[in-house]
């Protein structure tokens, strides 16, 4: 079987190095994005590419209990990042006994967002926090930030920039499945810590880099540009579609847009 870094490796010289497991827990694929034309493809969300639930639970269970680790014991709020890593935070957070946040994209009509921000090299870049309850972001000492890849740390900057203008603390930790940072990315983040007086753990299942050669966000274009559209939509539906009203259990949360505590994860297992 061929790994999915290789095509795209030997096609455009994409290097993704690091520690033996990085290569278990992702793949490169391509997008037409002039800031970043890679694209980290995970094996364990169940996101990108189908996976066996035991292993996206087992693996955020894994990366919760190495926060744990640095915890020491004070309380957290788990905050995921919409999109890929909502599932991902679920289950950090439920393996700390944690309350849980994500963020979202989308926003709410008559809805004020007490806080958001910035993920710059995103293809949409604003993320809005939409607690049913405010107050939700002001409790536990420690902040986990948990995505499901780290390339620079910039989006958990700007993360803890705002929330720690309405909410301060003094501890926040970046949890991810991946630490991609170069030298000047981890030096710029203590260096935010400092300049913050705060404390900015980073936890992570394995780590390395991913480099490509210059000219690469153009050669991607050029070949998505040749590269035929989406077939036409079928005229006739591909399968049929069955709705189970009330099938979800009504005192039970659909995630966690609007916050997730311990209380819904005991409603859910129930």
């Amino acid at each position: 079987m061929t790994h999915p870094t290789t095509w795209v490796a030997d096609r455009f010289g994409v290097r993704l190095e690091g520690d033996p497991a990085l290569h278990d827990l992702l793949g490169l694929a391509l997008r037409r994005n002039p800031r970043r034309a890679h694209l980290l493809v995970s094996t364990v969300l169940g996101k990108h590419l189908p996976a066996d639930p035991r292993t996206v639970h087992g693996t955020g269970a894994e990366l919760g209990r190495l926060v744990g680790k640095v915890l020491d014991g004070r309380s957290a709020l788990v905050l995921g990042f919409a999109e890929t890593a909502t599932g991902l935070g679920h289950c950090v957070a439920e393996a700390l006994g944690a309350d849980y946040l994500h963020s979202t994209r989308r926003s709410v009509p008559g809805i004020a967002a007490p806080g958001g921000f910035e993920e710059e090299h995103s293809h949409a870049t604003s993320h809005h926090l939409l607690p049913e309850d405010p107050a939700l972001l002001g409790r536990a000492e420690v902040l986990v930030l948990v995505d499901d890849e780290l390339s620079t740390g910039r989006t958990a900057r700007n993360t803890i920039t705002e929330l720690h203008m309405s909410a301060p603390r003094g501890h926040y930790v970046v949890a991810t499945l991946v630490d991609l940072r170069r030298d000047d990315d981890r030096t710029a983040m203590a260096r935010f810590a400092a300049e913050l007086g705060v404390r900015v753990d980073v936890v992570s299942l394995a780590a390395g880099t991913v480099s490509w050669p210059a000219g690469f966000p153009a050669a991607v274009a050029a070949l998505v540009d040749r590269t035929p559209g989406p077939l036409p939509a079928a005229t006739e539906p591909r399968a049929r579609v069955v709705r189970h009203v009330g099938a979800w259990p009504p005192g039970v949360r659909e995630g966690g847009r609007h916050g997730f505590t311990t209380a819904d994860v005991g409603a859910a297992r129930n």
